[in-house]
Order: structure tokens, then C-alpha cells, then sequence
């Protein structure tokens, strides 16, 4: 696996943790960014491993994981402090 290749970020962070799901979720994500050869890649590896944390490490190798939520720039805020 090359690691200076782009990663997308994936909302796995509070999903469902079977692993099926979160690879289906990575899955998406990689199609999303025109990486359909590395979605089916990420798929062979995650079924052929051997272990939970096995198939979660292959995963991170292709997506850079990050949670769910909101994110908002400085200008969303408009706090008055009187």
C-alpha cells in the first residue's frame, strides 16, 4: 500500500460497527472519490482477513476515518459577548 496517496475522509466514527457495514460505508465513500479499483481492493482485503481489527486496519489504509459531526466554520458562529 503506498501511504502518499490521497486517503478521503469517512464518517465511521458512531456507526454501526459490524464490519460490513463500515467496509460498505468506506466502499461508498472510495466510489464517491472515483476509486472504484480501490473499493474493490479494500473488499478482497477485508474478506479475506482474519480478525475484526485486521479488516478495521485495511480499512484505514484506504479511507482516513473521521466522525460524523458537524463541521462548521468560524463564520457559522455569531456569538455576542456584551
Amino acid at each position: 500500500m503506498e501511504n502518499n496517496r490521497f486517503k478521503p475522509e469517512c464518517p465511521l466514527l458512531g456507526k454501526d460497527g459490524n464490519i460490513f457495514n463500515l467496509a460498505g460505508i468506506a466502499s461508498r465513500t472510495l466510489k464517491e472519490n472515483d476509486l472504484g479499483e480501490k473499493s474493490r481492493e479494500m473488499w478482497d482485503r477485508v474478506m479475506a482477513s482474519g480478525s475484526y481489527d485486521e479488516a478495521l486496519n485495511i480499512i484505514g489504509e484506504y479511507v482516513t476515518i473521521v466522525g460524523d459531526e458537524l463541521k462548521m466554520d468560524d463564520e457559522s458562529f455569531h456569538i455576542k459577548m456584551e
